[in-house]
């Protein structure tokens, strides 16, 4: 299956329902929708996987949630919004409202004009099939009391995903192509927002490329050595020491 000159929100998740099938549906079955959500027995179905082909090679997951699930979903995104949104860096752009690259650019052309001219770039390998639900869960928990929605994102982060017929679990990642994975995924990155902004350095993200603008070369192999350990050791994702490179 392929997205190629199709809308991602008319794609059938694998249970078949259209967009106007689950608007009839929500009519007659929003009561029983939100007992099941209240009374933590509502269990997602699975995604529809789909690799679409990189333009430099290679494929990107994309997983392909019900209707139901994305209505579900996009209400617990907004809800982790509102939450989440206050305490995030302003040197963070991508996957949030009224930030877009050009800010970002401004923002790291500030810091070169500061003198801080030397670069680590961070590359995050495969990040978003990456994420360790683990400690996505826990961080989760540090700021969300109701053992309900932390359930609920559990088992969204869980539920298998269907390719070429066949129905595989999940054991890590966040589902790219799901309205959940962009809120996830940058509340896993500010964990390493933070930790730069404790050590007082200057960085610039947009969605998960990263950079850190130093003064000296020096600083700059020396910061890249000790951030990538706390991100494969704290953070338990994998950096790319290919494409990262402290410059």
């Amino acid at each position: 299956m392929s997205l190629r000159g199709t809308s991602y929100y008319v794609v059938k998740g694998i249970d078949g329902m259209t967009l106007m099938q689950l608007r009839e549906w929500f009519n007659h079955n929003w009561q029983e929708l939100q007992s099941s959500l209240l009374d933590g027995s509502y269990t997602p179905l699975g995604v529809r996987g789909v690799r679409i082909r990189k333009p430099k090679g290679g494929y990107r997951q994309i997983c392909i949630p019900t209707f139901k699930d994305r209505l579900i979903q996009q209400a617990t995104s907004q809800a982790l919004s509102r939450r989440y949104e206050p305490i995030f860096s302003t040197n963070s752009y991508g996957f949030r409202s009224r930030c877009i690259a050009h800010q970002a650019l401004l923002q790291a052309a500030e810091y070169v004009a500061e003198g801080y001219n030397h670069v680590v770039d961070l590359d995050l390998e495969k990040f978003f099939d990456k994420v360790d639900h683990d400690h996505l869960m826990w961080l989760l928990g540090t700021r969300i009391g109701d053992s309900r929605v932390l359930s609920l994102i559990g088992k969204f982060l869980r539920c298998g995903i269907m390719q070429d017929g066949l129905i595989s679990q999940r054991l890590q990642g966040t589902a790219q192509g799901s309205p959940l994975s962009p809120i996830l995924s940058y509340i896993v990155l500010d964990e390493l927002d933070k930790e730069l902004e404790v050590r007082g350095h200057r960085l610039v993200r947009y969605a998960d490329d990263q950079i850190i603008l130093v003064r000296s070369e020096e600083a700059a192999n020396r910061v890249h050595k000790s951030i990538t350990d706390f991100i494969e050791n704290r953070m338990l994702l994998k950096v790319n020491r290919v494409k990262s490179l402290p410059g």
